[in-house]
This record gives structure tokens, C-alpha cells and sequence, in this order.
């Protein structure tokens, strides 16, 4: 025979088992912020050298961000594309990339802003933040090939600044890209 005293908590124990609905996994729906880098343009009075207190009690100059609007294309330099939601680099724009990467180095005195470009489906900040990463994917590529990191200024421009403007996939490959420009150092 079965003791009271066993029988109803091992009931409880198989209704909460049986009986409970479980969560369903959720899946994050955007990508996670940019971390770090300023994904809009500053506008010309947020330009200006910034000191901060060195060990010694000396003001130090911190670096300053270059204008995007100082830049510019050259055909030296030419873009390079992703998949749809990805920012992995090709094995076809790696090689457009070692062009650049050569081009950089023996134009040591120009500094690079790498600007990272999205087509228009997604929401704004995935956007943003996919562009960023598009960006930084290609700076990392070029930093590896010995281009300095301190010459390279990104920035993310999400949909915002599309080459094309069409709604179909030959035009949304244009528009996944980073593009490449410089001003003197």
C-alpha cells in the first residue's frame, strides 16, 4: 500500500513536471550596439583637441577623431562588398583589399576613413551597427597587412548613403560595402 505522506508529493512532482508549459527560446532580434565607435559624423565643434590630466598633473592632448568631411575617394582605393547580413571579407575582396593595404603603405602620410554601408532591409540599428562592423572588418584585414591602425578612422553609415537606390538584389549588392577615403595626415 502506498503511504498518504509519499503519494502526494510525488503527484505534485509529476503535475509541475507534466503540466508545465515551457518557455519557448528567443532569439535577439538586432545586433548589439557598436562599441565604441561614433557612428555619426560630429559636427565641427565637437572637433577640437580635448586635454586630460597626465600622471604628472600636465594636461595631455587626447586624439582627435578627423572630420568625415575632410576625406576623400580616390581611384587608388576601391570598395569592397558583403553577403546579405554578413561581414565576413571574400577571398575576391581580400584581394582588393592587399591592393589597398600596398597602395596605404607607400602613401604612409595619408590617414583612411573606412565607411561601412548596408542595404536597405533591416531595421536602422542593425543597420548602424552591421555597417560598423563591416568596417572594422575591413580595417582589421588591413592592419593585418601592416597598414598602422592609428592612420584608420571608421565609421558607420547603415542605409543611410546608398549607391543605388532600387529595390532588388543587384542593386542591394551595391550598396553592402565599405568604402575607402583619405586625407593628408
Amino acid at each position: 500500500m502506498i503511504r498518504p505522506s509519499l503519494a502526494i508529493p510525488a503527484v505534485v512532482v509529476m503535475l509541475l513536471a507534466v503540466g508545465c508549459a515551457r518557455r519557448p527560446a528567443t532569439i535577439q532580434a538586432s545586433a548589439p550596439a557598436p562599441s565604441g565607435t561614433v557612428t555619426n559624423p560630429r559636427p565641427a565643434a565637437d572637433v577640437t583637441p580635448r586635454r586630460a590630466a597626465a600622471p604628472s598633473g600636465e594636461p595631455v592632448a587626447t586624439p582627435v577623431r578627423p572630420a568625415p568631411r575632410e576625406f576623400v575617394a580616390i581611384p587608388e582605393l576601391r570598395d569592397i562588398h558583403f553577403d546579405f547580413d554578413k561581414y565576413d571579407i571574400r577571398p575576391g575582396d581580400a584581394r582588393t583589399l592587399d591592393a589597398n593595404a600596398a597602395w596605404l603603405k607607400a602613401s604612409a602620410s595619408q590617414l583612411l576613413l573606412v565607411e561601412g554601408h548596408c542595404d536597405e532591409r533591416g531595421t536602422n540599428e542593425y543597420n548602424v551597427a552591421l555597417g560598423d562592423r563591416r568596417a572594422k572588418a575591413a580595417m582589421n584585414y588591413l592592419v593585418a597587412q601592416g597598414v598602422r591602425a592609428n592612420r584608420i578612422t571608421v565609421i558607420s553609415y547603415g542605409e543611410e548613403r546608398p549607391l543605388c537606390t532600387e529595390h532588388n538584389e543587384a542593386c542591394w549588392s551595391q550598396n553592402r560595402r565599405a568604402h575607402f577615403l583619405v586625407r593628408p595626415q
